[in-house]
């Protein structure tokens, strides 16, 4: 199975050229964390509230994705998701890296380079069949779009998706507006995506305040 951050990867890869939308750098990047954090809570390795963070098993998962993460935490004090999240963060660049990195290496992404006069532009990432991206983006489809009970794990990547604004990105004005009471429904379901939904919030106005002051 995937892990949540390589899931995320997937929905924001655009069919047309391998390339990716757009999304904020700010956002996407505490998507990413809570993605980390998530993928521990599904190993039983953390639990949350809406207050505290709590280690329950400090055991290394044997996954270089979360292990990082779960080793800070358990030689760090207790505290909050607010606190993980932002902490998380400060190496999406490589959670990212390394999860792109693992796709290409399954077979499920192929890396592609393109150069002008020997520069280097930019780097694209097609699909190699499609076949696992179209996965994920048609079962998180139908969840939005039915009543059925949704699997945990869809819970989280809904939840993470929404965090970085995917849905905007992937639905029409209409269907947004369709799936908007749907998605605030799954959202409920999982604390742990509350918690670190609650967090990119307050660090979003402290970071507005600072700007007005």
């Amino acid at each position: 199975m995937l892990r949540f951050v390589e899931e995320i990867l997937l929905l924001l890869l655009r069919d047309e050229d391998g390339k990716f939308y757009h999304v904020s750098r700010f956002a996407m990047d505490r998507a990413i964390s809570g993605a980390v954090l998530m993928d521990l809570a599904m190993e039983n390795r953390i639990d949350t509230d809406l207050e505290d963070l709590i280690l329950l098993d400090d055991t290394p998962t044997g996954d270089s994705l979360l292990d990082p993460t779960l080793a800070m935490i358990a030689s760090g004090d207790k505290r909050n998701a607010l606190f993980w999240v932002e902490n998380t963060a400060r190496y999406a660049d490589e959670i990212r890296e390394e999860a792109l990195s693992r796709l290409v290496e399954r077979g499920i992404l192929e890396r592609q380079e393109d150069s002008f006069l020997w520069v280097f532009r930019s780097r694209r990432y097609p699909a190699v069949d499609g076949e696992a991206e179209r996965e994920v983006k048609l079962r998180i489809m139908g969840v939005l779009f039915s009543d059925e009970i949704p699997d945990p794990h869809d819970v989280v990547l809904i939840c993470l998706a929404d965090v970085c604004g995917i849905f905007k990105l992937l639905l029409s004005k209409q269907e947004l507006d369709q799936a908007a009471a749907r998605i605030e429904q799954v959202r409920k379901l999982d604390l742990i995506g509350q918690a670190v939904a609650q967090a990119i919030h307050e660090i979003e106005i402290s970071i507005a305040s600072a700007v007005m002051f």
